[in-house]
């Protein structure tokens, strides 16, 4: 089990794919993404931010992008490893791209969960995300809703 200490956000390299595909397709099921899905969109720079929390050993505890077009960004996934979650990591990656959002000149950031996944839905809206809509069968196959949130950002 990932014990508390320092966590460190980082921005997200080759590296960090390769550590995550070891949860990715437990964490996320039939929406994981694939390693080379991680590569291409951790290489476009250009418009996205990708971003790694790691411990004082340099093991991967969490990672987090999001996609900035115009004054419009979209929250693309925030993952925690089942050992280092309830320890705060989710809300401080989430203010990261919430922050890289805004630095890049977004006034507004959406996302979609999943209508199931309680947890990440109280954390959004504790940070300011209000829901907005929804889409039917979004997930695992069609059986899923999601609920799509949006947060106006500063200025």
């Amino acid at each position: 089990m990932t014990q508390p200490g320092t966590v460190s956000v980082v921005p997200m390299t080759a590296g960090h794919v390769d550590a995550l595909m070891r949860y990715e397709d437990e964490m996320f099921g039939s929406e994981a993404w694939s390693a080379d899905a991680y590569r291409d969109e951790i290489a476009d720079t250009r418009s996205r931010g990708y971003f790694a929390a790691i411990d004082d050993a340099g093991e991967l505890l969490a990672w987090a992008g999001v996609r900035v077009i115009g004054d419009s960004a979209e929250v693309l996934t925030v993952g925690v490893i089942p050992a280092a979650r309830r320890r705060g990591i989710a809300r401080r990656m989430l203010r990261t791209l919430l922050g890289e959002a805004t630095g890049r000149g977004a006034r507004e950031a959406f996302l979609e969960v999943r209508v199931d996944n309680v947890a990440a839905r109280r954390l959004y809206e504790a940070e300011g995300f209000a829901q907005v809509g929804r889409r039917r069968g979004y997930y695992d196959a069609g059986r899923v809703d999601a609920v799509v949130m949006r947060k106006e950002l500063p200025r």
